[in-house]
């Protein structure tokens, strides 16, 4: 397979996320990735770290295509992964596919993008659960 094109994996099904709600994602090795489910059915992923204090984003209301951050109010686009102005920074953004109800991921992305963490299981966790 090119390293240009995505390799697709399935890492949960639409309704494993909440309308208006997010999901987490842990992987092998980095920051787990928290994702998000608008009141579309549209699906976004972020590393599930606030760019500014580190909250998880997982715990953020989900409003319109943005989270905001519950530790501070920082509110960050989903296509983006940056904070609307006045604020700034951002968070790494993940592609995301969907497949009928299969949510995915691209398999290069999960393995390298965020790698900056302490390995942590692969499970998919409720925000506030434990894995």
């Amino acid at each position: 397979m090119s390293a240009t094109q995505p390799e697709w994996i399935a890492v949960c099904r639409l309704d494993d996320i909440p309308p208006l709600g997010a999901r987490v994602l842990t992987r092998d090795a980095g920051a787990p990735i928290a994702l998000f489910r608008t009141a579309s059915d549209a699906v976004f992923a972020l590393l599930d770290r606030c760019p500014h204090k580190g909250g998880p984003l997982s715990q953020g209301i989900v409003h319109g295509e943005q989270v905001t951050c519950p530790l501070h109010g920082l509110n960050l686009a989903f296509a983006s992964g940056c904070a609307l102005p006045p604020d700034d920074g951002c968070t790494t953004v993940f592609s995301v596919k969907r497949d009928g109800d299969a949510v995915l991921l691209d398999r290069a992305e999960l393995a390298t993008l965020g790698i900056d963490s302490a390995p942590q299981p692969v499970a998919l966790v409720s925000p506030g659960a434990a894995a």
